[in-house]
């Protein structure tokens, strides 16, 4: 029943963001959007998680990770409401924001229960399976949105959230445990952050794994208004189109984490590295020379997202236990990176959008050629 709290929460954390964004073009129209007010929604959850991934570590490694979560639940709870409710675009922005509060939470402590429980090598075999199951999710994400969004439109997307989120509250509060707190307390600040950024290797580890996540939330991001309203998809196929790359990377997470005892993981990072040159390739020849196709587009991605299944399994519990007294503040740096990244790119996507994939696939490019290059030098 604990490792059944930690798929879900790690659920929500997924879906949280790929169940609503079929609503894109109708939230568009309903408020009368641009793309930059459109993507505005996400980054605003980004915002908000970022702000609460420093206060969620430091009260984390104080005062427990069961309190912290179900805090973290009830806020997200808060904020599905005023999304379900909303009626002005403003009140449907800080429902966003309040989401990426609460939802910081979960996201961050779910496996630190994992953590604090298992040695490396068990972590990372834990990681790869939850990141299949919860991927797997992520998947059929976009499809049920999409349907939800057809029958009950965009508000159904945010009741289906906020529903989620009372069920994920619901069963922490039984069955997640209350583990033995440190007997040394730190002082609740940002100074308890710093031997993080002190550490160079820890510093190059983290930007690496971060680095990693933008090109998928990039090509999410603005999928929907690309696909739907430039390339012709309907909403009832959108879902596949985006769920597919979730499933990709499901399959991919769990066949590795089956298999990744058998090899040394430097070779294996080794080779990871080496083959983000195909994907550049596959997606070089899309945003060149084929961006109206919606198939081809997809189909050109799936080799980085493949092929990010190894870093992802492999760098994240050694990031977690570079410093095992502060793995909840690590998780925390690590995330808010990640997703610092994410809504930074989004916005100068959304900004430079002119209805085709070309600019999209730039910026993809970009940071796909950043990632081997930082992964080295770790």
């Amino acid at each position: 029943m604990i490792l059944l709290a930690v798929i879900l929460m790690d659920l929500l954390a997924g879906m949280e963001f790929d169940l609503f964004v079929p609503s894109f073009p109708e939230l568009q129209t309903y408020f009368g959007l641009t793309p930059f007010w459109v993507e505005a929604l996400l980054s605003a959850n980004f915002i908000g998680y970022c702000i609460s991934l420093f206060c969620v570590g430091s009260l984390a490694d104080r005062y427990g990770r069961k309190p912290i979560i179900l805090l973290g639940l009830l806020i997200f709870v808060i904020g599905s409401i005023l999304c379900v409710s909303a009626e002005i675009y403003p009140l449907l922005l800080v429902g966003r924001f309040l989401q990426g509060i609460g939802v910081a939470a979960p996201a961050i402590l779910s496996f630190l229960i994992i953590a604090d429980s298992y040695p490396l090598k068990r972590q990372q075999f834990f990681m790869a399976m939850l990141n299949g199951s919860m991927n797997i999710a992520v998947a059929i994400a976009p499809v049920i949105g999409s349907y939800i969004a057809l029958y009950f439109q965009w508000r159904g997307n945010f009741t289906a959230l906020l529903l989620l989120g009372l069920l994920v509250l619901l069963i922490s509060v039984r069955f997640v445990p209350n583990y033995k707190l440190p007997e040394h307390k730190e002082t609740i600040s940002l100074r308890g952050y710093l031997p993080l950024f002190q550490s160079k290797p820890l510093r190059l580890l983290m930007a690496s794994i971060a680095l990693s996540f933008v090109p998928y939330w990039v090509f999410v991001g603005m999928s929907p208004l690309l696909y739907m309203k430039s390339l012709g998809v309907s909403l009832t196929h959108f879902g596949y189109y985006q769920g597919i790359l979730a499933l990709v990377f499901a399959v991919g997470s769990i066949l590795f984490g089956l298999i990744m005892h058998r090899y040394v993981q430097k070779k294996m990072l080794s080779l990871a590295n080496k083959l983000y040159l195909i994907s550049f390739a596959t997606l070089a020849a899309v945003t060149f020379w084929d961006n109206y196709n919606a198939l081809m587009i997809t189909l050109a991605f799936l080799p980085f997202i493949l092929i990010g299944v190894i870093p992802s399994n492999l760098l994240g519990p050694l990031c977690l236990n570079f410093m095992p007294q502060a793995k909840a503040k690590v998780s925390a740096v690590l995330q808010g990176s990640r997703l610092l990244f994410a809504s930074l790119s989004l916005q100068i996507a959304g900004y430079f959008y002119q209805g085709t994939f070309r600019n999209i696939g730039i910026i993809i490019l970009i940071f796909i050629l950043l990632i081997p290059t930082l992964t080295f030098t770790t």
